[in-house]
């Protein structure tokens, strides 16, 4: 369950480079042979208007926001910069990473992050 904020994320500080983030993974996002993250788990949906890709503050968290989880991915908010993208914080327990385009509108640039995104995160536990 994700937490509700009173406010804007802007009543949050700006979050360092050195905090991990953690994504939480659907079946179909696992590369289950090498146990790799697919690109699949870091593109918008257009359809459902999604301004950012959901993240967490921990694993549990992770586990929880996500009905029939079947992983959890960390990343560094620092490489995730290193991109040009950004990490905002909603709540004390759950962020968004933002920048990213729709594929609908830009597919090369959304297919290009989705790939980095996905090898820069590392598997931190798997059902």
């Amino acid at each position: 369950m994700i937490e509700q904020s009173s406010g804007s994320a802007s009543e949050f500080e700006e979050l360092l480079d050195n905090i991990v983030v953690y994504r939480a993974l659907r079946k179909g996002w696992i590369n289950g042979d090498r146990l790799i993250v697919k690109s699949d788990a870091y593109y918008l949906r257009q359809r459902i208007k999604e301004q950012g890709i959901s993240v967490n503050f921990s694993i549990e968290q992770s586990l929880s926001a996500l009905k029939n989880c079947e992983g959890v991915a960390s990343l560094n908010v620092g490489d995730i910069r290193e991109l040009g993208l950004n990490v905002v914080r909603d709540s004390l327990s759950h962020g968004s990473i933002i920048g990213l385009p729709y594929r609908e509108d830009n597919r090369p640039q959304a297919d290009e992050l989705a790939i980095l995104l996905a090898r820069k995160s590392q598997i931190v536990w798997q059902s």
